[in-house]
């Protein structure tokens, strides 16, 4: 069965694919044409025929062709439409959007060229069509891929009905079998179960029939082939027939492929045990994915034992029901269902199980919410960030389950409130909308809320809005006077000084935090002890008071003490503004670049943020030059993907001003516009390389900066994209369609890399390639 898993790059998000691609030629020449004359194209066919596996493998060949990235939208784990337009932003790294995401987006592509792949839009149609709409008017030089059972209708869309792979006439030989697809792909995913396995006389008729009862159904191949490992091809054929027989009865009407699709499905559940069934059927309740605890607390009960659950999910796995995703250094192993799969589960549960589900699904993830509380000042504190992300789609569904009623919406709060660091640190807008759906819906003023009050002002305040932030702290204040919470209290006054700091109030914030720092340390809240010196660093920092360095040791050495790396990621920041104050500008940007290295494998967008910040000051006080001004311009670059916006507030974004100041005096408002420009342009991967002095090339990456108009020959990025494809000795025409523009651009093209080069052949273009490569 076809797996992925997402890899990042500095040109976009494109999951890996982790078995091989079979066939298609067709279907890819005819989807490249397509997508060359049309911004949008919409793969649609039935479940199970392969399109998503066709448009990541598009997408991965003309990803050289799309200078800002090919990005991949996965939506299968998206119930709630509103949410779509925030999706597609935190995938394309746009964090920082307001009320109106769709607005913010249509913006922030306007002048981009990238390629946008919505994967399973048959739920969202409307939302998706509505969206894409927008985009498209809004950006010119955006395309779309969809896959879909339905077609979208959006404007211009072009169709392309994804086929099942080809199959064999009855009468074919052996060797002649493998020619075709259906074939190949079952001798391919068998070679994966039983290694053994050969196409010979022997067994050709049946596997030759095989693919022609199924239609050519991708995913139905691959579940039959997984029954190689137990049954002959003959055995399979003969138990198929019979699951055809049978849903031929009962569903007359229902086409061809999809019969071959669900008798497929079908035949795998009959073969699985009951206890099996029941585990697969239990499992759809969840989103994108689970672990072996979720499944353990979700499903077990009634005929499955807490202690079966593992057997039970290694014997789905064996039967490819299952994909398993291999854990990583901070991660436990991951299971995924296709999601033509998943709804065959979830067709086999009646309402009482599936309600009896979705509220234990739900009292999973407050635990788990609660348990992150608990633990995210320690050794975990990285491996909580890491776990989350990959549970968004599970938070997603426990969070809807809970607003979808009023009696529920109490539960939101401990979920969405426990967690509100992790919101911050790369989801403010999704966090922040889903506390003020629950405070709307559950206004009764206990304990739950005020603490959802508090957080809810805590995302506010980074979203700049400070009245929103100071009524929703008012509010929590009248709640806490009739609680004995002291360490409520301390939060709302670390809080209120948190803002008073942001809106340059600095003696205020400072009162505000030392009260608070002292009443955290009271009650034994050495997170809250932690937050508050790192805001009494930026204020004493700010201040040039020379406190700044005392407190920001204080800070690193709590974090170190408790083994908490992302909070030690803030103590280096701390750290390295206060040696950047006192001149010490070689440790200041040691410190710095620790900190974003720290944050880096955690994808903490806010405090990579902070780090690069920083580190353009330091760029700007030692060095005020272009590459510093580039600098700035990629810290404002890292901003826009947070979404947080605190280069916006009075302290930063004043210092943000003193050091563009400085660099455009130095070097010039014309010169400083474009480098700045530049910068800003970068994606947030180049950022991030940036302001770590790393080059693609592992270089320096302000020398290659420097070097690059002298080695470049003067072509532009598209020119340099047509000197590749010719030295890999494309024609005009094959370099057309892989660029998807016409062969006349093409045309042009070359004749300005020819010219700029000062050479005559295509051959020399190869030779000078080669030697850039080598460079």
């Amino acid at each position: 069965m076809a797996t992925t898993r997402s890899t990042a790059s500095g040109r976009g998000v494109l999951p890996a694919e982790l078995t091989s691609f079979v066939g298609r030629r067709r279907e890819l020449a005819e989807t490249r044409k397509l997508l060359a004359c049309s911004r949008m194209l919409t793969l649609t066919g039935v479940g199970g025929v392969g399109k998503t596996r066709l448009a990541l493998r598009i997408a991965a060949e003309v990803r050289r062709t799309f200078p800002d990235g090919v990005w991949f939208v996965e939506l299968a784990a998206l119930r709630d439409p509103q949410l779509l337009p925030h999706t597609v932003a935190n995938t394309l790294e746009l964090r920082q959007v307001s009320a109106d995401p769709a607005g913010d987006l249509a913006a922030y592509l306007e002048k981009k060229r990238l390629l946008v792949v919505l994967d399973n839009c048959e739920h969202l149609t409307d939302a998706s069509a509505v969206l894409a709409g927008k985009l498209l008017a809004a950006a010119p030089d955006l395309r779309i891929i969809a896959t879909s059972r339905h077609v979208l209708g959006v404007e211009g869309e072009q169709i392309l009905v994804v086929p099942p792979l080809s199959t064999p006439d009855a009468q074919v030989r052996a060797g002649d079998a493998a020619h075709y697809d259906s074939v190949s792909l079952f001798l391919d995913r068998a070679a994966a179960v039983a290694p053994d396995f050969e196409l010979a006389d022997g067994n050709r008729d049946a596997v030759v029939e095989l693919c022609r009862r199924l239609d050519g159904i991708p995913l139905a191949i691959e579940l039959a082939a997984v029954w190689l490992r137990i049954l002959s091809p003959v055995q399979i054929l003969e138990r198929l027939e019979d699951r055809f027989r049978l849903l031929t009865t009962g569903r007359r009407g229902a086409p061809a492929r999809q019969q071959a699709l669900a008798a497929t499905i079908g035949w795998s559940y009959e073969l699985c045990s009951r206890a099996e069934q029941l585990l697969w059927a239990r499992l759809s309740i969840f989103s994108g994915g689970f672990d072996l605890e979720a499944a353990e607390n979700v499903c077990s009960g009634g005929e499955i034992s807490h202690e079966e659950v593992l057997n039970l999910v290694a014997s789905l796995v064996n039967k490819s029901i299952l994909a398993r995703i291999q854990a990583t250094e901070h991660t436990t192993a991951w299971y995924q269902m296709l999601e033509t799969v998943r709804q065959y589960g979830a067709e086999r549960l009646d309402e009482e199980e599936r309600q009896a589900l979705q509220v234990r699904h739900r009292d999973h993830y407050r635990s788990l919410a609660q348990q992150y509380d608990a633990e995210s000042f320690g050794p975990h504190q990285a491996d909580w960030f890491i776990r989350l992300r990959r549970e968004q789609g599970n938070v997603r569904a426990a969070l809807e389950f809970c607003l979808s009623s009023r009696s529920e919406a109490a539960a939101a709060f401990e979920i969405a409130a426990p967690t509100w660091n992790f919101w911050f640190a790369g989801f403010l807008r999704e966090g922040y909308r889903y506390l003020l759906q629950a405070l709307d819906l559950a206004t009764e003023p206990t304990r739950s809320r005020a603490y959802a009050l508090w957080a809810a002002s805590y995302l506010a305040m980074f979203a700049t809005e400070f009245d929103r932030n100071a009524a929703m702290l008012a509010e929590c204040a009248e709640i806490a006077a009739g609680l004995d919470d002291a360490r409520l209290a301390a939060r709302i006054k670390e809080c209120r000084g948190h803002a008073t700091l942001y809106q340059g109030d600095l003696p205020t914030a400072i009162t505000l935090l030392l009260e608070a720092r002292a009443e955290f340390r009271a009650v034994g809240d050495p997170l809250g002890e932690f937050d508050t010196l790192i805001l009494l660093t930026a204020a004493m920092f700010f201040l040039d008071d020379p406190r700044v360095a005392e407190f920001s040791r204080e800070a690193l050495t709590l974090a170190d003490r408790h083994g908490a790396l992302s909070s030690k990621a803030y103590g280096l920041w701390s750290v390295g503004v206060a040696q950047w104050r006192a001149g010490r500008y070689d440790r200041a940007v040691r410190s710095l670049r620790e900190c974003v290295r720290l944050f880096r494998p955690m994808r903490d967008l806010t405090g990579i943020s902070f780090g690069v910040q920083a580190l353009s000051w330091c760029a700007a006080s030692t060095a005020p030059d272009e590459a510093a001004a580039r600098m700035l311009g990629a810290s404002q670059a890292i901003w826009r993907t947070s979404g947080a916006k605190v280069d916006e507030t009075n302290a930063y974004g004043a210092f943000d001003q003193r050091s563009q100041d400085q660099v455009r005096e130095a070097i010039g408002s014309q010169a400083y516009e474009q480098a700045f420009a530049e910068g800003a342009a970068y994606s947030f991967e180049q950022a991030v390389s940036l302001a770590l002095g790393e080059a693609p090339d592992g270089g320096d990456a302000a020398t290659a900066s420097r070097r690059a108009p002298r080695e470049s020959g003067g072509l532009t990025r598209r020119e340099r994209e047509v000197a590749g494809l010719l030295a890999e000795g494309l024609s005009n025409r094959e370099i057309a369609t892989r660029l998807v523009i016409s062969q006349r651009t093409v045309e042009t093209h070359v004749d300005h890399v020819l010219g700029k080069l000062g050479i005559a052949s295509r051959a020399q273009v190869a030779s000078w390639v080669a030697e850039q490569q080598a460079r």
